[in-house]
C-alpha cells in the first residue's frame, strides 16, 4: 500500500533515549527483536518500532521490566492469568502514575479450552456513604477537577488486587506468592527512574508533592523531582506484596491494608474521603458478558457497562461500516471526516445514555443495525456535521429521559495483552484514572481518583444524568480492552490508554489494520485524528498536521496538540503471533 502514513514517514522529533536498565541488554532484544526506544511525557514526536513475532506466546505491555516479569512466567510454564498477575504487580511499581493496587481494570478473557469469551469488571466503587453531591460545593455548583481529585474524596474501592486474584484462582496454573516475587524483589532492589515516570512527575510537582508520603517517594530531599535514572526503592510496596503473597487478596480487603488506606483517605485535611471498612469488605468482581459488534468479517468484542468502552466503539464502527473507507484510504480526508462524525454521533449517545447498568437502565438498540444506518444517513461526505445531538435507540420497555453527562475524564491508564502457549488470552486495561490518582499513598502504592469519572452534577433540568454518583455505583469509562474475533476464532487483543481517547485510538487502529491493510504495528504509529465532541484534534509533530486546513474547510474547529495513545496489541494469524506496541510510550514486547 502506498500511503503518506507508511511508518516510514513520520516526523521524529526528538532523540529517543534507548532504556538503560542492563536487565533487558541481551535476553529482551535478543528475544524479541525489539528497539526499545522510550519517550518522554507528551512528546512532541515519536520513534519507531518493530513489531514482534513469535509462535508459542507473548506479552505486551507499557513498561519492559513488566513485560520481562510477564515473559518470564509464560517461559517457565505458565498460563495467560498466571502473567497477568506478575505484569500488573510490576506495573504498579514501575509505572505508578497509569494503575497499581489502587486501582481498577477491566479485563476480557478468551478461554481457549471451551472456545469462550467472558469480561470481568474490577472497576472501582463509590462509597456507601457517599451521596450525588459528593463533587459539589455548598451551593450545589460542580467543583473544579483537581480540586475533586487531589486528595481523599475521589477515592473509590480498589478492584485490581481482587480481579488479580480471581482471575489467578479460576483459571491459574503457578502458585501465587511466586508470581508476586519479582515486582516484589524488584521494590526491594530499586528499579531506575524511567523517561516517562520523571517527565510525569515533574509535570505534576505542585499536586504530587501536596502529601508527605507521595512527596519522600517521588521527590529528593531537597524537593526536586526524581530524575531520569535514579534508582528507586520501595520497601512498603514490597511488604505489600509480600503480605499479599502470605495471605492472599483477603488481607487487602479485609486486613491492616484495608485499615490504613480507610484511615489515610478519612484524615487528608483538606480534602478527606469516605471509604469504609464495609466498602472494602463487600467489593465483588463481576463476570459480565461480552459486547460484541459486527464490523466487516469481524466481531469486535470487549468490555460493556460500566464501560462505554465496547460501545462506543461498536458504534463508530457501525456507523462507518455505511461508507466505503477502504477505498478512500489514509490519506483521505473524507474518510477522517466520516471516522469524525461517527465518533461524534457515538459520543453523543455515550453522554446521554452509557452508565452501570447495575443501576441504571440503557437502551437495548444501542448497536441494533438499522439504528446505526439511521444514524449514518446523518452524515454528508465532505461536509462536517453542523451539530451533533444523542439518537432515540430502541428500549426493551419505557425509555428513561435522561440528560447528558457532565464527568471529566483525563489521560492516564495503561493496557497490556497476553496470549499463551494453550491459546489463552488476556486483554486488560488497568488504571487509577488521573495521573497519579489522587496524589494519596498507601502502603507503597497510589490510591485512585476514580469517583471523578462520575457527573459532577447529578441532574440538569429536573432530569437525572445516568453516570450521576451513587452509592456502591461504578463509574463510567472508556476504557476499552477488545478481543477482535473472526470466525469465532481470536483475531487480534488491542487496548490503549488515554482517558475518553481511548475509544478513538481503538477504533482508528481497527479501520488502519482492517479496512486499509495496514500490519498491525503500522496502524497503531498510524499519526492520531480524533473528534469527540466537535473539535478536531490532530497529533502535533506528525503528518496528522497536513489535514488542518482541509478538515477546517469542511467546517471544523481544529486542535493540533499531543495525544500520547498507548496501543498494545497481538495478532493471532496463520499460526504466528504478532505483537507491537505504541512508540508513544515505553512498551515493549517479548514472545517464543
Amino acid at each position: 500500500m502506498s500511503s503518506q502514513f507508511n511508518r516510514t514517514r513520520f516526523s521524529v522529533l526528538f532523540s529517543a533515549a534507548l532504556l538503560s536498565t542492563s536487565l533487558f541488554s541481551t535476553q529482551l532484544f535478543a528475544t524479541s527483536q525489539v528497539t526499545d526506544i522510550v519517550a518522554p511525557e507528551a512528546a512532541s514526536g515519536f520513534a519507531e518500532k518493530s513489531s514482534v513475532s513469535a509462535e508459542n506466546y507473548m506479552v505486551t505491555a507499557a513498561n519492559p521490566l513488566a513485560v520481562q516479569a510477564g515473559y518470564n512466567v509464560l517461559k517457565n510454564g505458565g498460563n495467560a492469568a498466571d502473567a497477568m498477575v506478575a505484569v500488573q504487580a510490576m506495573l504498579g511499581l514501575v509505572e505508578p502514575q497509569s494503575s497499581g493496587l489502587g486501582g481498577g481494570a477491566f479485563l476480557v478473557y478468551y478461554d481457549a479450552s471451551t472456545g469462550q469469551l467472558t469480561t470481568f469488571d474490577g472497576r472501582e466503587t463509590a462509597p456507601q456513604n457517599a451521596t450525588p453531591e459528593l463533587f459539589q460545593d455548598d451551593n450545589g455548583q460542580p467543583l473544579k477537577f483537581y480540586d475533586a481529585v487531589v486528595g481523599g474524596r475521589s477515592v473509590g474501592t480498589p478492584g485490581t488486587v481482587k480481579l488479580m486474584a480471581e482471575i489467578h484462582q479460576r483459571y491459574g496454573s503457578q502458585n501465587w506468592a511466586e508470581l508476586l516475587q519479582p515486582a516484589e524483589q524488584t521494590a526491594r532492589d530499586g528499579f531506575k527512574v524511567s523517561p516517562r515516570l520523571a517527565g510525569a512527575i515533574a509535570n505534576d510537582k505542585e499536586r504530587l508533592s501536596r502529601y508527605p508520603d507521595t512527596r519522600n517517594y517521588f521527590f529528593t530531599p531537597s524537593g526536586e523531582p526524581l530524575a531520569q535514572g535514579t534508582l528507586l526503592k520501595n520497601p512498603e510496596y514490597a511488604s505489600t506484596l509480600a503480605t499479599l503473597a502470605n495471605q492472599g487478596a483477603d488481607a487487602f480487603y479485609r486486613g491492616q491494608i484495608a485499615q490504613d488506606i480507610v484511615n489515610k483517605v478519612g484524615s487528608i485535611e483538606d480534602n478527606p474521603g469516605l471509604l469504609s471498612l464495609n466498602d472494602f469488605a463487600s467489593y465483588r468482581i463481576k463476570e459480565r458478558a461480552p459486547v460484541c459488534a459486527p464490523y466487516r468479517q469481524y466481531d469486535i468484542c470487549g468490555m460493556g457497562p460500566p464501560s462505554s468502552g465496547a460501545l462506543t466503539v461498536g458504534q463508530i464502527l457501525g456507523i462507518a461500516s455505511h461508507f466505503d473507507l477502504t477505498s478512500m484510504g489514509p490519506d483521505s480526508t473524507e474518510a477522517w471526516q466520516i471516522i469524525g462524525d461517527a465518533s461524534r454521533l457515538a459520543f453523543a449517545d455515550r453522554g446521554r445514555y452509557m452508565a452501570d447498568s447495575d443501576y441504571v437502565p440503557m437502551p437495548a438498540g444501542l448497536l441494533d443495525e438499522n439504528y446505526l444506518a439511521e444514524r449514518a444517513k446523518l452524515i454528508t461526505p465532505g461536509k462536517a456535521l453542523a451539530s451533533v445531538t444523542p439518537g432515540e435507540p430502541r428500549w426493551e420497555k419505557a425509555s428513561l429521559a435522561q440528560v447528558d453527562d457532565e464527568s471529566i475524564e483525563l489521560p492516564s491508564t495503561t493496557h497490556f495483552a497476553i496470549v499463551d502457549r494453550e491459546g489463552n488470552i488476556v486483554s486488560i486495561t488497568s488504571t487509577i484514572e488521573n495521573g497519579f490518582g489522587s496524589r494519596v499513598m498507601s502502603n507503597g502504592f497510589l490510591l485512585n481518583n476514580e469517583l471523578t469519572d462520575f457527573s459532577f452534577a447529578s441532574h440538569k433540568n429536573g432530569y437525572p444524568i445516568a453516570n450521576r454518583l451513587e452509592p456502591g455505583k461504578r463509574p463510567r469509562s472508556s476504557m476499552a480492552p477488545t478481543i477482535v474475533m473472526k470466525d469465532d476464532q481470536p483475531y487480534l487483543a488491542i487496548g490503549s490508554p488515554g482517558g475518553s481517547r481511548i475509544i478513538g485510538y481503538v477504533a482508528t487502529s481497527l479501520i488502519a489494520h482492517l479496512d486499509w491493510g495496514m500490519e498491525l504495528q503500522q496502524a497503531i504509529n498510524l499519526p492520531h485524528l480524533l473528534n469527540r465532541f466537535g473539535t478536531y484534534d490532530l497529533e502535533k509533530g506528525t503528518e496528522a498536521e497536513r489535514f488542518k486546513a482541509p478538515l477546517e474547510a469542511m467546517g471544523y474547529t481544529v486542535n493540533v496538540r499531543d495525544l500520547n495513545s498507548g496501543i498494545q496489541g497481538i495478532l493471532l494469524h496463520n499460526d504466528k503471533l504478532i505483537g507491537a506496541a505504541d512508540p508513544r510510550r515505553e512498551g515493549a514486547v517479548m514472545g517464543d
